[in-house]
C-alpha cells in the first residue's frame, strides 16, 4: 500500500486523531509498520491504549478496497496531514486531521479564505448579507470557506460562486451529501473550489460529526464571520474553535429583538470585531494575506448595495426594512406623494435593494 492509502485506513480507526497519530510515527517511522504492529504493543505506546489499539489492529484491507472504489466512482482523492498540498493554515490549527478527501481542488491561493457561517433558519436580513458579503470578498480574490449547511451557510456559497471561489466542509461522507438539497450545490462548488470532509466516504451525517466539521472551517480560514446566531447556534462552536487557533472573528450586528441575532450580538460585546461590510474584514487580515492585491478603483463596496442611491432613493430605504411594508404605510411615513413613492420603489427593486411582495407590500434584498 502506498502511504496515503495507509493514512486512509488509519483514518478509519475511531478515535486516533493526529496527536495520537504522531506519537505511533515516532515509534515505528511510518504508517504501514503502525497497520502490522500487534496489538499489545499498540497498547502500551503513550496515549493510545486497549480501545484505539484495538480498532486499529481491527482494520482491514477490505475497508480500504471498499473505499478506494467509491472515491474512484465519485471522482474524489485524498491527501494526509503530512501532504506538502495539505492546507498550512488548517495544519496548524487544533487537532488537524489526519486526511482530508476531495472533490475539486484546493489551490495555494485558498489560504487567503474566510470563513461565513450563521443559522440554518435565517432572516431575508441574513441571507441577503450572506450572499453580498460573500460575493464582494471571493471578487477580491479571498476564497469562502462553509459548511454547506441550510440557511446562511448555502447563501454564502452561492454568494462566493458569483465571482470566485469558495470551499464547503461536509460533516459527512462525500458518498452521503448532507443536506441532500445541495447536492447540485456542491457539484458547483467542487467546480470552483472544493467539497472536502475528513469522514470516510460512506459517514452518515450524525450530529456528533458537525462541531469535528467546524473546527475544519475554523482551521481552513484567516477569520471567521458569523452573520446570525441563535444563543445555541453551531455557528458560535466555530466562532470558538477560531479564537483557540488565534483566528480572527467578526461579527453582523442584528436586531436586539431578533433571536437569530443574540449569538452575534452576543459575540460583538464579547469583543468580535463588529463588520458592515468586506472592507471590515480586509482592513483586519490584509497584512496576513498571500495572494491578495488591493484594486486600483479603491475600496470594496459594502454589502448593502447603497452607494449609487440617489438621495430620495436612500431617503426611501429608511423606511423600508427586512419585514414587509405595506405601500399605504410607506406613504405614510415618508410623507411623500403615492406617485413619488411607487416610482422610488419601482427604481430601487431595478436597482435590486428591494423586492416586492404579493399585496404591494415590499422587503429590503
Amino acid at each position: 500500500m502506498t502511504h496515503i492509502e495507509d493514512y486512509i485506513l488509519l483514518n478509519m480507526a475511531e478515535g486516533l486523531g493526529f496527536k495520537k497519530l504522531e506519537g505511533l510515527l515516532k515509534f515505528y517511522g511510518e504508517p504501514g509498520a503502525v497497520l502490522k504492529a500487534p496489538r499489545r504493543e499498540l497498547a502500551k505506546i503513550p496515549n493510545i491504549g486497549e480501545t484505539i489499539a484495538d480498532k486499529i489492529a481491527s482494520l482491514k484491507r477490505e475497508e480500504l478496497d471498499k473505499e478506494l472504489r467509491l472515491m474512484e466512482k465519485r471522482s474524489v482523492y485524498a491527501i494526509s496531514v503530512f501532504d506538502p498540498k495539505y492546507p498550512e493554515l488548517l495544519k496548524n490549527s487544533y487537532s488537524p486531521p489526519i486526511v482530508l478527501y476531495i472533490k475539486g481542488e484546493i489551490k495555494p491561493e485558498d489560504a487567503d479564505s474566510v470563513a461565513i457561517v450563521g443559522v440554518r433558519i435565517p432572516s431575508h436580513y441574513g441571507i441577503s448579507s450572506s450572499e453580498k458579503l460573500s460575493e464582494a470578498l471571493a471578487s477580491r480574490g479571498i476564497t469562502i470557506v462553509s459548511g454547506m449547511a441550510r440557511g446562511i451557510d448555502t447563501a454564502a456559497h452561492k454568494g462566493a460562486l458569483k465571482s470566485g471561489r469558495t470551499i464547503a466542509v461536509l460533516g459527512s461522507g462525500l458518498n452521503d451529501i448532507y443536506p441532500p438539497e445541495n447536492k447540485k450545490l456542491a457539484e458547483e462548488i467542487s467546480a470552483h473550489g472544493a467539497v472536502i470532509s475528513e469522514f470516510p466516504m460512506d459517514t452518515p451525517p450524525l450530529k456528533l460529526n458537525f462541531p469535528r466539521r467546524n473546527r475544519i472551517i475554523s482551521g481552513l480560514s484567516l477569520g471567521v464571520v458569523v452573520v446570525e446566531a441563535g444563543e445555541s447556534s453551531g455557528a458560535l462552536i466555530t466562532a470558538n474553535f477560531a479564537l483557540e487557533d488565534n483566528r480572527d472573528v467578526f461579527a453582523m450586528p442584528g436586531r436586539v429583538d431578533s433571536k437569530t441575532s443574540a449569538g452575534t450580538n452576543r459575540l460583538i460585546k464579547e469583543g468580535a470585531k463588529l463588520i458592515e461590510g468586506p472592507d471590515d474584514i480586509i482592513e483586519e487580515i490584509e497584512n496576513k494575506l498571500r495572494f491578495y492585491k488591493k484594486p486600483a478603483d479603491g475600496p470594496a463596496k459594502g454589502i448593502s448595495g447603497r452607494e449609487d442611491l440617489t438621495k430620495d432613493e436612500l431617503a426611501m430605504t429608511a423606511f423600508l426594512s427586512y419585514e414587509p411594508s405595506y405601500i399605504d404605510d410607506l406613504t405614510e411615513k415618508s410623507n411623500m406623494s403615492v406617485d413619488k413613492v411607487a416610482s422610488l420603489l419601482v427604481r430601487l427593486e431595478i436597482k435590486n435593494i428591494i423586492r416586492e411582495l404579493p399585496g404591494k407590500n415590499f422587503i429590503l434584498k
